[in-house]
């Protein structure tokens, strides 16, 4: 089978979560699938650092088109991506960033990842709408089979595309192997994690809030925050400045990957306060590496979580500061977090995703 991935969205070190999937995603597929040939369409910003390590039936095809460039980079995948695909006799086309060409010679497999458009339009552009509501409606219908990334994000596609049940399928992320591996190296002065780009659904509003209530009986802490710098950021950078918190909060912006790696080895703890998430990676994470971890008690997250994390009420100030409190003071929660974080962690692997993909890429090559 000849199987396509349409990668034209990646921008590297731009677009979060979603290439930490697309990379986990297809170095898992590399590792369990030596019959099938892969061929992956990439823009101009995106390296051969995408092809999985030694996997000889993958091949990245780059195309002139610039993903920054987003009216150009939706016409080439609308136009130029289906005919290419035709020439190339793919099977089935991968669309892993939410986004398929409406006419394909193919059939289609699309993942969403949310549908944040929906349930919050309020945190969108009023310019960006518009074009989210276009496309993801157009991809949901005209996908043969849809990937859901969690069980609320299946619910949110019934709901609000009333799509037949069989339609879709729950793959859930795995979590990057590396961060089971981290030594604890915790750094003084101490520091709270977050991870997370500076968007308004992100929540780092309360979180701040919260901190700075946290701080008064803890003056040494810190709060890094580690992410993208969103069109949140002008409105978060005022708000610490206003709560007296320059010198004790920093947003990092977006940061290599090793780098990341160390920040989570050297946090006192890590805190993941969002609102609304399709997945939530970031919990997964902390959750195995042993850093004990709270976040906001909303699906999936909590769910994800299972006990292995605190949780809160996500618009409560008090709530979050008691269990900021909580992570930092309370030795008998905080081993009890460290012990359950990396066994819930370990039941979510990139393997057992790649299997799932595939199964359900094969079935709509069938169809």
């Amino acid at each position: 089978m000849r199987i396509g991935i349409n990668a034209l969205y990646l921008i590297p070190g731009g677009v979060g979560g979603t290439e930490i999937y697309l990379r986990s995603l297809l170095d898992a597929l590399g590792g369990i699938d030596r019959e099938n040939e892969y061929l992956i369409w990439t823009n101009r910003e995106t390296d051969d650092s995408l092809l999985p390590a030694g996997a000889v039936n993958f091949t990245q095809l780059p195309q002139s088109v610039s993903a920054n460039n987003r009216p150009a980079r939706i016409l080439w995948e609308q136009t130029m991506l289906p005919l290419s695909a035709a020439t190339h006799k793919v099977d089935v086309l991968f669309n892993p960033g939410f986004t398929a060409p409406v006419f394909c010679p193919c059939a289609q497999v699309t993942v969403f990842h949310d549908l944040q458009h929906k349930r919050h339009p309020e945190y969108f552009r009023w310019f960006d709408l518009p074009f989210w509501r276009a496309l993801l409606l157009s991809a949901a219908h005209r996908s043969k089979l849809l990937i859901a990334v969690s069980e609320a994000t299946r619910a949110d596609l019934h709901r609000f595309y009333t799509l037949p049940a069989a339609k879709v399928r729950v793959v859930p992320h795995g979590v990057d192997a590396r961060f089971f591996a981290l030594h604890s190296e915790e750094e003084s002065p101490p520091y709270l994690l977050a991870v997370s780009t500076l968007h308004p659904h992100k929540n780092l509003d309360t979180l701040l809030h919260a901190f700075v209530r946290f701080l008064s009986g803890h003056p040494d802490y810190r709060l890094i925050v580690a992410g993208l710098k969103g069109f949140h950021t002008a409105a978060l950078e005022e708000l610490r400045a206003s709560l007296g918190l320059a010198d004790s909060v920093k947003f990092t912006g977006w940061i290599p990957r090793e780098d990341l790696y160390g920040l989570f080895a050297g946090a006192r703890a890590f805190v993941y306060p969002s609102r609304f998430e399709g997945f939530g990676m970031p919990i997964l994470e902390a959750l195995a590496a042993g850093l004990p971890s709270a976040c906001a008690n909303v699906e999936p997250m909590a769910g994800i979580a299972a006990g292995a994390a605190l949780v809160f009420d996500p618009d409560d100030v008090a709530s979050l500061t008691r269990c900021l409190e909580t992570l930092a003071c309370n030795d008998f929660e905080r081993e009890r977090l460290r012990i359950a974080g990396p066994l819930r962690a370990g039941q979510f692997t990139w393997g057992a995703a790649a299997r799932a993909t595939l199964a359900v890429l094969q079935e709509a090559a069938r169809s």
